[in-house]
């Protein structure tokens, strides 16, 4: 659990993606500073995305901004069904709102059998194309503070955070009662949550309240621009 910021600043509920912690937000804490009063919940000890998102809400106060990125878009949902009327402004990004198809979840599965035998080995060099652009693939700073945040994860987090996105809901139907401006985020070359999911999602947002924008890739390692501090 991390807090950052204090003061009249708006509230900003961080939600990490798998095998990430609250250094996948720094860049963003750092950017946001004079206008986010910025949080991030620990997601390693819960093994449900309805866990996640109460752990997520007793970390918050009664009104707050919600940003989630691919497992965390997937907590945010959760939070959303459990306590919309919290959530003042909401920012979907690298996620989806399907379930999973019958190949990804076979993938998962193999994934936790690999982990519980005890051949957890996090994010490997071999998996980072698949989750940064490939002009930052020699950034040596960039990946191994992704292999390091894995790390951190453990195994243990590993097997509950997978078992939570193995089991959470569709939350295709969610997206109709969105009723918060929205964002939604997603890396142009992304392979894991491509554009397509990302449009599909905004198709279901009613269009008063939503906008989609699109990025290099999901991990491309930059600073954000300058806030303009209208997350309020």
């Amino acid at each position: 659990m991390s807090t950052a910021g204090a003061g009249a600043r708006t509230p900003l509920l961080l939600l990490p993606g798998l095998l990430c912690d609250e250094a996948l937000w720094r860049h963003q804490i750092d950017a946001l500073s004079d206008c986010a009063d910025c949080l991030v919940p620990d997601l390693r000890s819960q093994d449900s995305v309805a866990a996640m998102a109460r752990a997520a809400l007793d970390l918050a106060p009664d009104r707050f901004a919600l940003a989630g990125l691919s497992m965390g878009g997937c907590v945010a949902f959760e939070v959303l069904r459990q306590a919309s009327a919290r959530v003042t402004r909401l920012a979907l990004i690298d996620t989806k709102a399907r379930p999973d198809t019958p190949d990804e979840t076979r993938r998962r599965r193999g994934l936790l059998a690999l982990a519980e035998k005890g051949r957890f080995k996090g994010v490997t060099p071999r998996l980072l194309p698949l989750l940064i652009d490939e002009a930052r693939l020699d950034d040596a700073a960039l990946t191994d503070e992704i292999i390091a945040m894995a790390a951190r994860i453990g195994r243990d987090g590993f097997l509950n955070q997978q078992r939570a996105i193995m089991g959470r809901p569709d939350s295709r139907p969610t997206l109709a009662a969105i009723d918060c401006p929205t964002l939604i985020l997603c890396g142009r070359q992304d392979a894991l949550t491509p554009i397509a999911d990302h449009q599909q999602m905004a198709a279901g947002i009613p269009h008063k309240s939503s906008k989609t924008a699109a990025t290099s890739r999901p991990w491309s390692g930059r600073r954000p621009s300058p806030p303009r501090c209208g997350i309020g």
